[in-house]
């Protein structure tokens, strides 16, 4: 009686064909059980398949497929965080943010304007981020050329987040143009003079989601864009 000794030899395949179907990776769940019966219903009746050997290839397909359902489930779990992400993310265009960086936008107040032919209010805001009470503090403004247009003294005795707002005047009184300009703070803290972080809040003009990645990005307002984990508050 002719036998068949394994799989492989019940089903001779080209060699071309043998090298994309030659292991259990490369099976489906269908084709793998076939090939599994077929393999039982013509083993030699004198030397049965060894259990072991036959437990040791569903144990490797079970492997290989339960893989391939956990990459799938880990797919469908990232496009549905990814999903979430670029809601949460639309939400806030139009809204203000707090982000790494301390070049702000000096741009029009909404509601600013009363009358016909009025100028706006600008404003440009930002957060201090005092680390122990600052007995002396002092807020610098600086233009995109580096000059020094504005200073004040900021309140003594700070010890945490501070809120500051600058209208977009000089040391003069004189109104300044809108657009980026640097804010920085001194601070004296313990006795010693300290740069203090400042992170200047940022309008979110839009959303955008990268094709490959599917990572969500804000574009801000000062033309800068940043990934939703740079968000450090929403205001």
């Amino acid at each position: 009686m002719s036998t068949l000794a394994g799989i492989n030899e019940l089903f001779p395949q080209p060699e071309a064909t043998q090298r994309q179907s030659s292991s259990v990776e490369d099976m489906g769940s269908e084709e793998f059980l076939t090939l599994m019966v077929a393999q039982l219903k013509n083993q030699d009746p004198t030397k049965p398949l060894d259990n072991m050997d036959f437990m040791g290839q569903l144990a490797q397909f079970g492997t290989v497929s339960g893989i391939q359902d956990l990459n799938s489930g880990f797919g469908g779990l990232a496009s549905a965080m990814t999903g979430s992400q670029a809601l949460q993310a639309a939400n806030l265009v139009g809204r203000d943010v707090v982000t790494e960086g301390n070049v702000g936008l000096l741009r029009p107040v909404a509601g600013s304007a009363e009358g016909e032919g009025a100028e706006p209010a600008l404003a440009l805001d930002a957060t201090v981020a005092f680390d122990g009470s600052a007995t002396a503090a002092t807020l610098f403004v600086q233009d995109m050329s580096g000059r020094l247009v504005y200073s004040a003294a900021l309140p003594p005795g700070v010890d945490a987040d501070f809120r500051v707002q600058w209208d977009g005047r000089d040391g003069s009184g004189e109104q300044l143009e809108a657009g980026q300009y640097r804010v920085s703070v001194e601070a004296l803290i313990g006795g010693v003079s300290t740069t203090v972080p400042v992170y200047a809040h940022q309008r979110v003009e839009s959303v955008a989601i990268a094709a490959g990645s599917g990572d969500v990005a804000l574009n801000l307002g000062n033309g800068q864009t940043v990934g939703m984990s740079a968000v450090k508050s929403i205001l």
